[in-house]
Parts: structure tokens; C-alpha cells; sequence
């Protein structure tokens, strides 16, 4: 089984309003809702790509719900802990310029965590389990090392989508997969990373210090995969860019889907670039017809 843990969902409330005026009146011209959350969104992309899996993490009140009816209308499996309050409601305000509001999220209880211990505890070898987006204030900073050090104890295939402390803290434990942007990876050994050679540079030293298997994302410059096999270097699709939330997500989804079915890292680095592309250019998360169009766009090429 492939789970996905996002410990700090939200439910994305987007709005337009065509001339925004602070301090008055203000009607949308469009507005949607829907479940936010790297593992969320990753849970999404990997069921519209074929893959089932199962979404945990924490929900509360009336839009914990909403995510749960959600999920489960798109046939995807929820596990969520249930906590006292109201999952947070994130605005994304759309005008001249986009604006963001994100609320807290609920307290997090010890007995809620040991809830989410218990479910790691219990995967198995051959499972997979995704950690992705931000940790609540109410839960210990080093909650994703315990979680990894756990799952990779029963011999899962741990994934971790994470940035700073958080995600240097995790790679002595050997995860199957991380993917730092190069700004991400920048921050991560306080330098500048302003290429492809930089990037290798510093990608490779997460490889020594115990991650498996590194996607480096540069944008419009491309993707580094860097293993004990060697350094590969991925193209992006031509395309217009209309939507960055969700990209990197698709990306580590599009990479699992891909290799849970294949067994390949190459191919699954390919469709995951694919992923992240489709979602990219389009104003939702990628469908599977736009994947496998852009895939044929996606040339592999080993650098070392």
C-alpha cells in the first residue's frame, strides 16, 4: 500500500475579485474550493495516474469533513486522526497580484499523535509512505525523523517532500526518495546554487549523507535524478506556465506511480517530470492524458 500523511491540511478557498478594494465591498467573480496539502495533493495525482493509496494525517470539524467527502468522492481511502477544532481554511485572493492568507490548523494532542504512530507502525515492508508539507506548531519539529526512523525500521520505501532542518534531519535515515527545488537545496547547505553543476554538486552530498535517490527540480532548466548509479538529467516539456501550486507534488507522485508499476527509476524520473509539467501548465492538478503527452517530451540523458 502506498500512504500519504499531510499533517497540516487545509481546505483552499480560491477566490477573484476583478479590481480588489481594501477596505470595501468586494465580490468574487470566481471562486472554488478544495482539499490543499502536499500529501493531499499527492494522494489525488497518484489516484488520476492509476495508483490507489491511502491518505492520513489530521482533519477536524466541519472541513476535516469537507477533505474526507472529498477524498472518498474521488475513490480515494482515508485514515485521518480526528482532533478537537476545525481543519485550517487557506484563502488564495486573486487580483492584479495573488495574496494569501493561511490559517493556523488545529492543536495536535499527544494521544493524537500516538494515534499516527500506530498506523506506521503497522505498514510493512513493501509499503510506501509519503510525508509532504509543512508540520503544525503543536507537533515536535523532529516529528518527521521519528515517523521515517519508524517506517524505514519495517523496511518501507519512505518519501519525504519536506525543505530546511526538516528534511536534513531525515536523510541519515536512508528515504527512498526526497526532492528539493534548487532554491530548497540552496537553503539547505546556505549557498547559491545558480545551475545544473551546483546543484550536482550539492545533490550528491544528500546521496553520501544516506538518501536514496535525489530529483533535483530547476525549473525551466530541467531535473536532476542523483543515485549510487549516477547523475541523470531530465528536459521539461515546452509550455506555458499557468499554475505552480501542486507542480512539485505531481512530480513525487508521477515518480511513484511510475515506479510502483514499472520497477524503474529512470522511467518513473520521467513520468514524474511529465507529472510536475502537466500540472504546471494547466490550472488543476495533471490528469493522466495530459502525463502521458508530455512524457514523450521528456528525454533522459546520463551526466555521469
Amino acid at each position: 500500500m502506498i500512504y500519504t500523511c499531510t499533517l497540516n491540511p487545509s481546505v483552499d478557498y480560491v477566490v477573484h475579485v476583478s479590481a480588489f478594494e481594501e477596505g470595501g465591498l468586494n465580490r468574487t467573480t470566481n471562486e472554488a474550493k478544495f482539499p490543499g496539502g502536499k500529501g493531499i495533493n499527492v494522494s489525488r495525482v497518484l489516484k488520476r495516474l492509476g495508483v490507489d493509496n491511502k491518505a492520513l494525517g489530521f482533519v477536524a470539524g466541519f472541513t476535516g469533513t469537507y477533505i474526507e467527502d472529498y477524498l472518498k468522492a474521488e475513490n480515494i481511502e482515508t485514515a485521518f486522526t480526528r482532533v478537537d477544532g476545525d481543519t485550517r481554511i487557506n484563502v488564495k485572493l486573486k487580483t492584479e497580484t495573488e495574496t494569501e492568507i493561511n490559517g493556523q490548523g488545529p492543536a495536535i494532542t499527544d494521544e493524537a499523535l500516538q494515534s499516527l504512530l500506530t498506523q506506521v507502525k503497522q505498514m510493512t515492508e513493501g509499503d510506501i509512505f509519503v510525508l509532504a508539507g509543512s508540520i503544525p506548531k503543536t507537533l515536535p519539529s523532529s516529528v518527521y525523523e521519528t515517523l521515517t526512523e519508524l517506517a524505514a525500521a519495517n523496511g518501507v520505501k519512505v518519501v519525504v517532500d519536506a525543505s530546511g532542518k526538516t528534511l536534513l534531519d531525515v536523510v541519515s535515515h536512508k528515504p527512498f526518495f526526497i526532492k528539493p527545488n534548487h532554491h530548497e537545496l540552496a537553503e539547505l547547505f546556505d549557498v547559491e546554487v545558480n545551475s545544473a553543476e551546483d546543484a550536482l554538486v550539492y545533490g550528491k552530498k544528500l546521496v553520501e549523507q544516506g538518501a536514496q535517490n535525489v530529483v533535483v527540480s530547476m525549473a525551466g532548466d530541467g531535473a536532476l535524478l542523483i543515485n549510487e548509479s549516477g547523475v541523470y538529467s531530465a528536459t521539461v516539456p515546452k509550455g506555458t506556465v499557468k499554475n505552480s501550486v501542486g507542480a512539485g507534488d505531481s512530480l513525487v507522485a508521477g515518480f511513484i506511480a511510475s515506479y510502483v508499476k514499472q520497477g524503474d527509476l529512470l522511467e518513473a524520473f520521467q513520468t514524474g517530470v511529465a507529472s510536475g509539467s502537466a500540472t504546471a501548465f494547466s490550472l488543476e492538478l495533471c490528469t493522466a492524458e495530459d502525463v502521458k503527452t508530455l512524457r514523450e517530451q521528456v528525454s533522459i540523458t546520463k551526466v555521469e
